[in-house]
């Protein structure tokens, strides 16, 4: 099952990321049915899929994923100019994949577990995500909310870049923790104040430097505080 899983993801990489130039994508939003693109696209996938298939007579399957993804295609072109090209993009792939699910379990029935994602493993991995991105940017923003800076003014920074950036940094820092690489928090650290320093070396006094301080050692605090938390709890389950 997993070879032919392996085997068909990769086709679909290979078909819809490697062998897809850019040109080729703006050209199906532009033409939509009649993008030339949108056909080579598809003999394309079907090209790839013979040749990591090696020949192997799959061809319901094949069938199946190459009709399908071109009616996906096509529907995502012409949703494009009523839908953000961001939830097209990941429902297309999720649909993609779903089909690919289908077309392995034709071939090789499989049984799904759902009781697996209410093991505690899988909870408490779940709590520590969800705490260390969304109930830590709160807290971090209450602890803070005293001081008022302004950092940077509206046109010149990302909308809720740096509520992302917070987001993403206390993932590396939980995920650094669990598997005991502590050495590359001091590198995700220094990272950080590399691409801090224009912004702090423009600042007029000291009070840019400090606020961005105390928000980063409170986020990088609370990572780690949660992370060792989930590995305490996760011994004891």
């Amino acid at each position: 099952m997993f070879n032919l899983l392996i085997k068909l993801i990769l086709s679909h990489i290979i078909g819809d990321f490697v062998l897809q130039p850019q040109k080729w994508v703006a050209d199906k939003v532009e033409n939509k049915a009649k993008s030339k693109y949108l056909y080579y696209h598809i003999l394309v996938h079907t090209i790839v899929l013979l040749i990591v298939l090696q020949f192997q007579g799959y061809w319901l399957g094949i069938v199946i994923i190459i009709l399908t993804h071109f009616v996906f295609d096509l529907i995502k072109v012409y949703l494009n100019q009523w839908l953000s090209s961001r939830i097209l993009f990941f429902t297309d792939q999720l649909l993609h994949l779903f089909v690919i699910a289908i077309v392995v379990y034709i071939y090789e029935p499989f049984i799904i577990e759902l009781d697996l994602l209410y093991s505690d493993k899988v909870l408490l991995t779940l709590g520590a995500i969800f705490t260390t991105t969304f109930v830590i940017s709160i807290v971090i923003k209450v602890l803070t909310s005293k001081w008022s800076i302004a950092e940077d003014q509206e046109n010149e920074s990302l909308k809720n870049a740096g509520a992302y950036i917070g987001m993403l940094e206390r993932l590396f820092v939980l995920a650094f923790v669990i598997f005991n690489q502590w050495s590359a928090i001091g590198f995700l650290l220094a990272a950080k104040s590399v691409f801090r320093f224009g912004d702090l070396s423009k600042a007029k006094d000291r009070k840019l430097t400090e606020y961005i301080l105390i928000g980063t050692l409170l986020s990088f605090g609370f990572a780690i505080i949660i992370a060792l938390v989930y590995k305490n709890l996760l011994n004891l389950s």
